[in-house]
């Protein structure tokens, strides 16, 4: 394409043609590093989804049986039902696990609701023990309403309240 426009602006003279192709380049060169700003303010920030990532981080923790992972993804100042703070969180993770051999976590859709630094996510989750047979040894189904504080560009998990679904 360049070529064809250089080629028109020849038969003015060759200045006309230097001018037309430095004018051409400066508008490519626009069009990229403006496809660039675009495409970084992007990616550096849907909240919503870098939220959505974090609660699937924390569920893959749990799933792999590592507590100080999903630990790291509670405020410091996390509270959870009866008064459970950050480090009873990762204690009660850490004997659920010590409890069963295989454990899985479903979680229904994730319902949110967005603020600037702040999310509330509710959903529904089933979580299954068991010793690795073919059934789990015990499931329960929960409903659970979870607060988010955005952190030096982290979601954190700064509050959980969870009640017995059936």
């Amino acid at each position: 394409m360049e070529t064809r426009i250089v080629e028109a602006a020849a038969g003015r003279g060759a200045g006309a043609a230097a001018k037309v192709q430095a004018c051409f380049r400066a508008t490519v060169a626009g069009v990229f590093a403006a496809s660039l700003l675009l495409s970084a303010a992007c990616s550096r920030g849907d909240p919503e989804a870098a939220l959505r990532q974090t609660v699937e981080d924390m569920q893959a923790a749990l799933e792999k049986r590592d507590a100080a992972a999903m630990q790291q993804h509670l405020a410091e100042d996390f509270i959870g039902n009866g008064g459970l703070d950050r480090d009873g969180a990762r204690r009660l993770a850490a004997a659920y696990l010590l409890r069963h051999r295989d454990i899985g976590i479903s979680a229904g859709p994730l319902r949110m609701e967005m603020a600037d630094t702040h999310a509330v996510v509710r959903f529904t989750a089933m979580l299954r023990g068991g010793s690795g047979r073919l059934l789990p040894d015990t499931a329960r189904v929960y409903d659970v309403e979870t607060g988010w504080r955005l952190v030096d560009g982290d979601w954190k998990l700064a509050s959980a309240r969870w009640t017995p679904a059936l």
